[in-house]
């Protein structure tokens, strides 16, 4: 893939390692129970993708965000986007264990599909929840940057997985290694 002296069939497999790391970073996204907003002070009030609560100290009431259409679709684009991206790493396991050029463009269009999937609900959810809560200052936090970790993982594995069928080749050893430096 890069031309400095990369041995192919040993550093094939980081693609496949970042997309697990992505698939990772949206379970953390999609399960936390706090971490997505919180007011300026971290104190009063905090929010999940599930959930919002306030309170002060111990005395903590908490309502379902369920019950706008706006979270029930933010949550539904999440898992859709999380099942996709499961999806495409078992995809892109085969198609790297068999170097299979067709499978990889498959993968890199699952990615694009995750990554459009998942910049929907991570712009609807800030915009909407902005309109919720009128007052003070909010923070976007831990968790909603694991969503927005996951989602730029997937672009650049999407771009990899579309430059990769350029490199059969390589991938599959059969190309003579190439030099930076040779003595002629």
């Amino acid at each position: 893939m890069f031309r400095c002296g990369i041995a192919y069939p040993r550093c094939k497999w980081i693609i496949p390692l970042l997309l697990l790391f992505a698939i990772i970073f949206d379970l953390i996204a999609i399960c936390a129970q706090s971490g997505w907003v919180e007011d300026e002070d971290a104190k009063s009030h905090y929010a999940s993708m599930w959930k919002q609560c306030r309170g002060l100290k111990d005395n903590w009431q908490c309502q379902s965000l369920m019950d706008n259409s706006w979270a029930q679709a933010v949550a539904a684009l999440m898992i859709i986007g999380l099942i996709i991206l499961i999806i495409a790493f078992i995809l892109a396991i085969v198609a790297m264990c068999n170097v299979n050029v067709g499978l990889m463009a498959g993968v890199a269009a699952f990615l694009i599909v995750v990554a459009i999937i998942q910049i929907i609900a991570l712009i609807i959810y800030p915009v909407k929840f902005n309109e919720l809560i009128f007052e003070g200052n909010y923070y976007y936090t831990w968790a909603y940057g694991f969503g927005w970790g996951a989602t730029i993982i997937s672009i650049g594995c999407a771009i990899l997985f579309c430059c990769l069928p350029r490199y059969e080749d390589e991938l599959r050893g059969d190309a003579k290694p190439k030099y930076l430096y040779s003595s002629e």
